[in-house]
């Protein structure tokens, strides 16, 4: 997608971390906007502060997890703009513990969230994209879906996360090839951010009280959480610098967008283990202290 002047960009988790830069730069490109969140407080200030900007800008509370109501966000943003060129699937929570600790509620959570609603994005608004490119040539369609590093890695009391985020990454890559065999004007990307402050440790905040656990968290829950807090709020790549290489991408064509580039040394680490059929390496080797830390926690 080379132009995105009156265009029209559909942003889940559209108030706040990358979804909001998404929109911020959408709206400096000239698009008009269709943010979907699920705290709805954070939803309408985020389009308020849009629509004081003269930005043409809809809000619509969603949780991405529920078919319908991503049916209904596609609805209204036809009703409003008349077309959709640009979806950005980025809606996302955050878990972890040890695997065998995470509950069915916990399971249904992450997975909704990050995964379905993957899956609701596509599955709704491709055939949207691809019905507007077969009566205009013109037509230019984009699809991003934000995974993770975790989505190529498979970091330890990360698993319920990197279980939903190595689904898009597969998820995009077909979607990528399967895009190509019938329409040249509907891309695709990956965006496989590593540590950028966003907020999404706190997730926890907009979980959905039917899917609260009735225990308290575990040790290794709780100890997943400080690791990922201070992971995550001591990252040096903002969520704006992510949200331009990610229109970068899109301008470009690119498929796999990383944050943090330099840090693939991990995911190759991991193929050459699959290739030379080697048990998984560990992920701490060039940092033993964070390991034996980790297992003092957890061992108590």
């Amino acid at each position: 997608m080379k132009q995105f002047q009156g265009k029209v960009a559909v942003i889940t988790g559209g108030a706040s971390g990358f979804g909001k830069e998404f929109a911020k730069l959408g709206a400096g490109l000239g698009m008009k906007l269709v943010l979907a969140d699920v705290q709805e407080d954070a939803l309408d200030a985020t389009v308020a502060e849009f629509k004081a900007q003269g930005v043409p800008v809809i809000g619509v509370r969603v949780d991405v997890s529920k078919a319908e109501q991503v049916q209904a966000l596609a609805d209204a943003a036809i009703a409003t703009f008349g077309q959709v060129n640009l979806l950005f699937n980025n809606a996302g929570v955050g878990a972890g513990g040890l695997m065998w600790e995470n509950t069915e509620r916990d399971w249904e959570w992450v997975l909704g969230v990050n995964l379905f609603g993957v899956i609701h994005g596509v599955r709704i608004f491709t055939p949207l994209m691809l019905a507007a490119a077969a009566k205009d040539p013109s037509f230019e369609g984009h699809i991003v879906n934000t995974a993770s590093m975790a989505g190529l890695l498979s970091p330890p009391a990360m698993g319920v996360y990197n279980v939903s985020k190595h689904a898009v990454v597969s998820l995009s890559e077909s979607l990528y090839q399967d895009l190509s065999l019938v329409s040249e004007q509907v891309r695709c990307s990956v965006l496989c951010p590593y540590f950028v402050p966003t907020g999404i440790t706190q997730s926890g905040r907009n979980r959905p009280a039917g899917l609260a656990n009735d225990a308290p968290p575990t040790r290794s829950q709780l100890v997943s959480q400080a690791m990922s807090d201070k992971a995550v709020s001591s990252g040096k790549v903002t969520a704006a610098e992510v949200a331009q290489l990610t229109f970068d991408a899109i301008r470009d064509n690119g498929f796999y967008i990383y944050s943090h580039p330099q840090q693939l040394d991990p995911v190759r680490q991991r193929f050459e283990d699959i290739i030379g059929q080697r048990n998984p390496s560990d992920p701490f080797a060039d940092k033993p202290e964070v390991r034996a830390g980790l297992i003092a926690a957890l061992r108590g």
